[in-house]
């Protein structure tokens, strides 16, 4: 049976007039190794992210699935290990909700790590020339929450689905009204790199055995 990918990407948030989470998914190739691609915009908003990516996983019926953000300030891809059950807005969703430590599922666990090969897709973006690297934190805005929703209902709904999340870094469009040293990253750098973080995924079950972990 042939393989199928889903990769949501997020609307504009924070007064841009872009997102180049969803640019970047927008512009992947219809296949990558054999699996079919399917790409979904979702809104910016605790509650209502996570529920457009469950819909689009039940429509499409995915092998594996990746949601996009955009985390300003990161220079590098960055797969994301694990979620936390904790929803706390710094700033307002798209929707003027702003959540003050609230959890995601009262019922569930207190993390998820990723089910996706993060360390494989990281090292395999890097060598390719994308600049990568894992991260242990998906932060607790809507990512987080999507992150952790995402896991969650993989785990209790969706068995054998494998799932994550990736963060990508401000567009170079986006810093030209950015301080000087804002990192950033073109669009289709970006686009490069989620088809080969998305081909390691499809290659590998398990995780390279490569260390990546942070001291601070």
């Amino acid at each position: 049976m042939a393989r199928k990918i889903l990769v949501t990407g997020f609307e504009p948030f924070g007064g841009e007039t872009m997102n180049p989470a969803w640019e970047a998914v927008r512009a992947l190739p219809d296949a990558i190794d054999g699996a079919q691609v399917a790409k979904v915009e979702i809104p910016v908003v605790f509650g209502r992210a996570p529920e457009a990516v469950e819909a689009a996983i039940e429509r499409e019926s995915p092998d594996l699935v990746l949601c996009v953000g955009q985390a300003g300030g990161r220079a590098k891809l960055t797969p994301e290990f694990v979620g936390i059950n904790c929803a706390d807005g710094r700033i307002p969703d798209n929707d003027g909700y702003q959540p003050a430590g609230e959890k995601i599922e009262p019922d569930g666990p207190d993390a998820y790590f990723a089910t996706l090969p993060v360390k494989a897709m990281a090292q395999a973006m890097s060598e390719a020339g994308v600049p990568a690297d894992v991260s242990y934190t998906a932060g607790t805005y809507v990512c987080n929450d999507v992150m952790y929703a995402l896991l969650h209902a993989l785990a209790t709904r969706h068995p054998g689905v494998r799932g994550g999340f990736l963060h990508v870094p401000y567009a170079t469009e986006q810093a030209t009204h950015l301080p000087a040293v804002t990192p950033s990253m073109s669009v289709p750098t970006m686009t490069e790199g989620l088809r080969v973080a998305l081909s390691a995924a499809l290659a590998h079950e398990e995780d390279v055995a490569v260390s990546t972990g942070i001291t601070h």
